[in-house]
């Protein structure tokens, strides 16, 4: 049965790209991570292809590691505070969703819905808030802590933390503001609502001092993977970014989290579940595959063992590249994709030297997604979101804003030639564009029950 929603598409931004030697393309720039002009391209590009939102993945830390491969690796060190960025952008664009992390185990409750509540309104609209606990230890020692919490610890806080945040969302009811001059009154006080929260980890009283926003609260959005993180996105959500595992391990993850909505009362249709995609487009296939090798080759030696050691969670900094890997170094289980794993067991069996295993795990860098012209791109995307396996990707170009120049000019046409993606936006709210309801004020149904 043919789906009746449209393809929901994000921008994933890091500043340069996805890869880590984007920041070397010549169709990059190299200033853009602090380049407002540079952010305000990406913006307006997702938004002539009519993209539902960009999203800003954030870590409010500098990484730690090996200086020698952090000083070639921008996107590791350097970064603008997301919701300081997407606020300026809400004045400059017109319809483009504006997503951002921000981090229950670092901020305030209070603090949030009130960054998040005049987002909403700066854009008319148009926030959505992903909601993560962080996973670094880094990023601890910058907030008064030694690391980080234990996982389910940091789990109860954001369960708690995102109802404190609603809860002062719907504190200001949709008619609460009269404004009314002849009579002297600004708002009606039968309608704005102090909350009073007391829990665990938080308290507090409210109400919030900014007034209800166009869409009553951000969208929310969810990326963990864990069985708490499904738990709390089955419950909460309204986006997850999902790790793409294939077609049958995405579509495995969509069918688990969909069948999970039903014990929160809540329908299938009011989560979009959209899997990280990168996309190298070329108008031939030997195209694409140039544009991968170029930024396989571009890739410093050791930025590609500190990216392994990262994949492998080990510390490789003391390995030389003439030398084979040593085997007591590889762990049992992968933390990210099992393909890719499994090519680097084999590769290490085998006894090369470590620097040609970095030059193949630097092309899989490179080419992980899909490579090829629109018609190969389009027929993955379409099988993916007819399957069911998604309702959407979030792009992770390797490198911007070239690549996703190409996306738009080359693989956009012929998503919306297939029906699969909009041609023009019918809404103004980034609820609007992904089909969303807006949420249900507690107050409001209480007077109403």
């Amino acid at each position: 049965m043919a789906r009746s929603d449209k393809l929901a598409l994000g921008t994933f931004i890091f500043s340069y790209g996805s890869h880590p030697a984007g920041w070397l393309h010549p169709g990059s720039q190299v200033d853009a991570n602090n380049s407002f002009a540079h952010m305000l391209n990406v913006a307006k590009l997702s938004e002539q292809g009519r993209f539902d939102f960009m999203f800003l993945a954030d870590s409010p830390a500098a990484s730690v590691g090996n200086p020698a491969a952090l000083k070639r690796m921008p996107h590791k060190m350097n970064r603008f505070e997301p919701l300081t960025l997407l606020s300026a952008l809400a004045v400059a664009t017109d319809r483009i969703g504006l997503a951002a992390t921000l981090s229950t185990s670092y901020y305030e409750p209070y603090n949030v819905a009130r960054l998040f509540g005049s987002l909403d309104h700066l854009s008319g609209g148009r926030a959505c808030w992903n909601v993560v606990t962080s996973d670094h230890d880094e990023t601890g020692y910058n907030y008064n802590r030694e690391g980080l919490p234990p996982h389910a610890e940091r789990y109860e806080r954001a369960r708690e933390f995102l109802d404190v945040c609603c809860g002062l969302w719907d504190g200001w009811e949709k008619d609460a503001l009269l404004m009314d001059r002849e009579a002297g009154v600004y708002y009606d006080e039968d309608l704005v609502h102090t909350l009073n929260h007391k829990g665990k980890h938080f308290q507090v009283r409210g109400p919030l001092n900014i007034a209800r926003s166009p869409q009553g609260r951000p969208v929310i959005a969810q990326a963990g993977g864990s069985p708490a993180g499904i738990e709390l996105a089955a419950q909460s959500a309204e986006i997850i970014f999902a790790r793409a595992a294939g077609f049958d391990g995405t579509k495995q993850f969509y069918d688990k989290v969909k069948g999970r909505m039903a014990a929160y009362g809540r329908p299938r249709d009011q989560l979009k579940i959209m899997p990280g995609f990168t996309a190298t487009v070329g108008e031939t296939e030997a195209e694409a595959q140039a544009k991968v090798q170029f930024l396989a080759e571009k890739m410093h030696p050791i930025v590609g063992l500190h990216l392994l050691g990262e994949f492998m969670e080990a510390d490789l900094t003391d390995l030389a590249l003439d030398k084979p890997f040593p085997l007591e170094r590889l762990p049992d289980a992968p933390k990210g994709s099992k393909a890719l794993f499994d090519d680097v067991r084999e590769f290490v069996s085998s006894n090369r030297p470590v620097g040609e295993l970095i030059k193949i795990y630097a092309a899989r860098v490179a080419s992980s997604g899909i490579v090829g012209t629109p018609t190969q791109i389009a027929d993955v995307m379409e099988e993916w979101f007819v399957g069911e396996a998604c309702d959407g990707f979030i792009l992770q170009m390797p490198a911007l804003p070239a690549d996703l120049e190409d996306f738009v000019k080359l693989v956009v046409p012929e998503l919306q030639r297939r029906g699969l993606l909009r041609r023009d936006y019918e809404g103004k709210t980034l609820r609007d564009h992904l089909g969303l309801a807006d949420p249900v004020n507690r107050y409001e149904s209480l007077r109403r029950a």
